[in-house]
């Protein structure tokens, strides 16, 4: 199936990704996982809820941990260009038939929440708290050494409509996996903030959320958080890697956290700037799409995900599969 032509004048104008909000059931391992593993700055935190950011970044925060019963992912969140884009936003998701509602958010300004064409949830604001820059306090670098949120990886049971909703958002395709023998998308990458992707789309039981990744400086820093997590008890945490991608050319690497959130640790892949870049396609059976070197990835890369909290998922509609380690 061909990739729609780029929507270079979207209804409302998306800058990047910005956050997620876990639901996590131990609040308190999951603040160790984060600070002393991978080395989030914690923001602000109360009993039930904890605001991290990277190192480079300057909002307030990129992923929010919140205690629940049980695990389960409550909302991505999105940037967009202006206040006036937020009511744009309204309209565009009002007139699909989505229910829209404004909602409160700790350290942003107004925030719409909606659902994309599966019903996983999605809000955008425009204002969000700035803090200071500590990109140059070395001293508080700690474990992996995280710059920034990078992307977000989400099932989708069926990849040719998220391909075709997420683009009338102006998302760009960069890469995609194409089934030869139905034509169908098995997965696709897509931007908005000129890297490989701010959101791809792997086929498969969905709405879930396959990671969150985040960027780090080198591959010497997957390597530094390989050694620390074998040796303070979370080596049964690492999943998959490291290797190397072919689609997005990323070195990778591939983590659990306490509640089974995956997280992508990731360098080393390309800009995506230019509105007319053709997007590169793959053959769902070229083992080096997702593995250039490296192990082949465990069954449990194409099967585990995160539920988003309070929504019904369906199964994969394209029954094509990829090379799966034995």
């Amino acid at each position: 199936m061909p990739i729609p032509a780029p929507n270079l004048n979207p209804a409302f104008n998306i800058v990047r990704l910005s956050h997620v909000e876990f639901g996590v059931t131990d609040l308190a391992a999951s603040r160790k996982f984060y600070t002393e593993i991978l080395g989030l700055q914690v923001t602000d935190e109360d009993q039930d809820t904890i605001y991290l950011r990277a190192m480079e970044e300057r909002g307030h925060h990129c992923l929010v941990l919140k205690k629940k019963p049980e695990a389960g992912i409550d909302y991505l969140s999105y940037k967009v260009w202006s206040e006036e884009e937020l009511d744009k936003a309204e309209a565009f998701f009002k007139a699909k038939g989505h229910k829209t509602e404004w909602v409160e958010r700790a350290y942003q300004g107004r925030t719409l929440r909606s659902q994309d064409c599966f019903g996983a949830p999605m809000e955008f604001y425009y204002k969000m708290d700035r803090l200071e820059p500590i990109h140059q306090k070395y001293e508080l670098y700690r474990g992996v050494k995280p710059l920034r949120i990078d992307h977000f990886n989400c099932f989708a049971p069926n990849v040719d409509q998220a391909v075709e909703f997420y683009g009338e958002l102006g998302f760009r395709v960069t890469e995609y996996t194409e089934d030869e023998e139905t034509g169908h998308l098995w997965a696709a990458w897509a931007h908005r903030k000129g890297g490989v992707h701010d959101i791809a789309f792997t086929n498969g039981t969905g709405p879930r959320l396959h990671h969150t990744a985040f960027w780090v400086p080198t591959p010497l820093n997957i390597i530094d958080l390989l050694d620390l997590m074998a040796t303070t008890g979370y080596v049964s945490n690492i999943e998959r890697g490291p290797g190397r991608h072919g689609i997005s050319n990323a070195f990778f690497l591939y983590i659990l956290d306490p509640d089974g959130h995956r997280i992508e640790i990731y360098c080393s892949d390309y800009q995506t700037v230019d509105p007319d870049l053709e997007p590169i396609k793959w053959d769902l059976k070229d083992p080096q799409r997702q593995t250039l070197w490296g192990a082949a990835a465990p069954r449990s890369w194409f099967e585990h995900g995160s539920v988003f909290t309070g929504v019904d998922t369906r199964e994969a509609e394209l029954k094509a599969t990829p090379i799966i380690a034995p």
